[in-house]
């Protein structure tokens, strides 16, 4: 078996903020979210990082954040197109959003031919869940189904106090297998519930305890996945064509939940002891910083990153 890979997905960081030259440092010493993902993954094992990018930031991104890389990772770049769509199928007349998460990954399946791990480009995750999650993808194989994980983290740890959130709210078995993971795109913190959720701009609302557990992203795959999402990006260009053809989206939930339905895959729900962080919000930011600034001082993370 090759050894995982790290795919990162960056392609909306310059729309985001405003251009790559204005990321916010968060760390100390001016590192920025990615810096510590990437050194928590090649702590992990990880040797290889695969980054999906738009390509008008190409120049930008590798100026920014291919200095960035550790020594001895080697660094791949990949490009998410929104014409980059199955034979027969073109752009809707005035779409410019991209296609989502799912199309996101596709966008590296030339690239991808070892087990992997994708994340968030702008998400904090913790050095033992890159750990948990590249054991797990070198000590597995797919047999009968694909073998594949997601590191979870509880929902109240993801939650801010400056507006709602998306997130992918999971189901699990007694053995910690996911059953289904459904993507709900405007979750908030509630004084009464602990968390709520709505799916009609706030006219009715929904409860959702501060335990549950949630997909920030990080997920670990076979190459099978990347397979299968391409297989099915056609079926779902036939709804989202005709229902929402602006603004639907292919999530990586919605592709891991079709595969455990048709019982194509197993996804074994890990926990990591770290909590996740990100910057949602500006008004988030100096709760990151905090947190940061303390994981340096008892030496998680040491003063010069990059050397």
């Amino acid at each position: 078996m090759n050894k995982p890979v790290l795919v990162v997905m960056a392609a909306g960081m310059g729309s985001r903020y405003g251009g790559l030259k204005q990321i916010d440092p968060v760390g100390p010493n001016g590192e920025i979210i990615i810096d510590y993902s990437l050194y928590d993954a090649k702590k992990a094992g990880f040797e290889t990082v695969v980054f999906i990018i738009k390509k008008e930031i190409e120049k930008d991104f590798k100026e920014s954040i291919g200095k960035r890389i550790p020594q001895g990772m080697e660094a791949v770049y990949v490009f998410q197109d929104t014409a980059d769509l199955p034979q027969g199928y073109s752009v809707p007349a005035g779409r410019v959003k991209p296609w989502g998460t799912a199309h996101a990954v596709c966008a590296a399946r030339d690239v991808i031919n070892s087990p992997f791990v994708v994340i968030n480009a702008d998400d904090y995750y913790g050095r033992d869940a890159f750990k948990v999650v590249f054991d797990y993808l070198s000590s597995t194989e797919s047999g009968e189904k694909y073998n594949f994980a997601m590191v979870a983290y509880e929902l109240e740890n993801t939650l801010t106090e400056n507006g709602y959130v998306s997130r992918g709210v999971c189901v699990t078995d007694a053995n910690d297998m996911l059953v289904n993971v459904t993507e709900h795109t405007h979750i908030e913190k509630d004084d009464v519930w602990g968390a709520k959720f709505t799916e009609d701009d706030g006219k009715t609302w929904n409860p959702l305890e501060p335990d549950t557990l949630v997909s920030m992203n990080m997920w670990g795959f076979t190459p099978d996945f990347v397979r299968e999402a391409w297989d099915g990006f056609g079926q779902f260009l036939d709804n989202a064509i005709a229902t929402n053809p602006l603004k639907g989206e292919y999530y990586l939930p919605s592709v891991v939940t079709k595969l455990i339905d048709s019982d194509k895959a197993t996804v074994k729900v890990l926990h990591s002891a770290d909590k996740w962080y990100g910057v949602t919000y500006k008004e988030d930011k100096p709760k990151v910083v905090a947190a940061l600034k303390h994981m340096h001082d008892i030496r998680t993370y040491p003063e010069n990153m990059w050397e």
